[in-house]
């Protein structure tokens, strides 16, 4: 298939000359037929004129490949540099070579000045996450002598936008940031817990957690992270009844995050994880970024574990975490 596309290709760019060539063998007989010669005669210098045509198109077509295959494999390196382009043949591939140069040289300006905007974005993005923490801590002290339960719930939503924020932020350094020791797994899902306590008795909703004797390879703090996420998310669209945390029996090291909220639309299960995707119920609470999850499944694979989701709409959802991979 290759080849003929190449065939066709050529063909196309040196059509012209395809054409003029046999032309030329016909007037060329066409003359030599008028002027009766012998047949035999002009039969021979037709048979060289074609074979010598055929040589110099066949000669041509192997340069064109090669050409073709060296500009092929050029796409790799390109984004570094212009140096390796082949030398130009004729005036019309210095213009366009030039062009491509400039392209080239505008494309890593804008590139730079990007990556440099984004640098500085995040910089921003990090002092002020830092920096929002002192007046919400002062906001929360305040709000525990005064005791208004709505105040401190919705200054709690606040800390955990802001904590989203910060970690969306270290996504980049998250490989360097790791530090992968072996936990106990439900002293961290109880650390987790513990954040969301006055949520579970605000909400009426029954926690059941099934504690297991099981050790992970992981790191404590953005495990914990993921925990929390998973959990917000779990209380968020349950209205009602109990969220389970349990050891799967039939899977190895997989740990079950289960509640009876409102589940998940099947068409939306396929993309849950990406970035900013929020679905039928995120439309639904209209304050949905669609970051949480997308944060969860990346974190998840930077520490080689994995995680599943399914779900039925009005009976809840089940979140497996597989801590099992990191032994493969």
């Amino acid at each position: 298939m290759g080849f003929y596309r190449l065939l066709l290709s050529y063909i196309r760019r040196h059509a012209k000359l395809l054409i003029l060539f046999p032309s030329m063998l016909l007037i060329f007989l066409i003359v030599f037929s008028l002027y009766s010669l012998e047949l035999e005669a002009v039969w021979y210098a037709v048979c060289l004129s074609f074979l010598l045509i055929l040589a110099l198109t066949a000669y041509d077509l192997y340069r064109y490949a090669k050409r073709h295959k060296n500009l092929q494999q050029l796409k790799t390196s390109i984004t570094i540099g212009t140096t390796e382009l082949p030398l130009p043949r004729d005036l019309l591939e210095q213009d366009y070579q030039e062009l491509i140069a400039l392209i080239h040289t505008n494309k890593n300006e804008l590139v730079l000045e990007a990556d440099k905007k984004q640098t500085e974005l995040m910089e921003y993005m990090t002092i002020w996450a830092h920096q929002i923490k002192t007046p919400i801590a002062a906001m929360n002290l305040l709000l525990q002598t005064e005791r208004n339960e709505e105040l401190m719930s919705e200054l709690f939503k606040i800390e955990q936008y802001v904590e989203m924020i910060l970690q969306y932020v270290r996504m980049d350094l998250l490989t360097g940031d790791l530090m992968l020791q072996s936990f106990d797994l439900f002293a961290i899902v109880k650390q987790a817990l513990r954040k969301y306590a006055k949520i579970f008795i605000g909400k009426k909703i029954q926690l059941i957690l099934d504690e297991d004797a099981v050790t992970v390879l992981s790191d404590e703090k953005w495990l914990c992270f993921v925990l929390e996420q998973l959990l917000s998310n779990a209380l968020k669209y349950t209205m009602e009844g109990s969220i389970h945390i349990y050891m799967d029996r039939t899977k190895s090291k997989t740990l079950v995050i289960e509640d009876t909220g409102i589940g998940i639309q099947a068409e939306d299960l396929p993309r849950i994880f990406e970035k900013g995707f929020t679905g039928f119920n995120g439309r639904l609470d209209k304050k949905s970024t669609g970051i949480g999850l997308y944060l969860c499944h990346t974190i998840l694979c930077k520490l080689s574990h994995g995680i599943e989701i399914t779900s039925e709409p009005g009976i809840g959802t089940k979140v497996m975490l597989d801590f099992y991979r990191e032994e493969n």
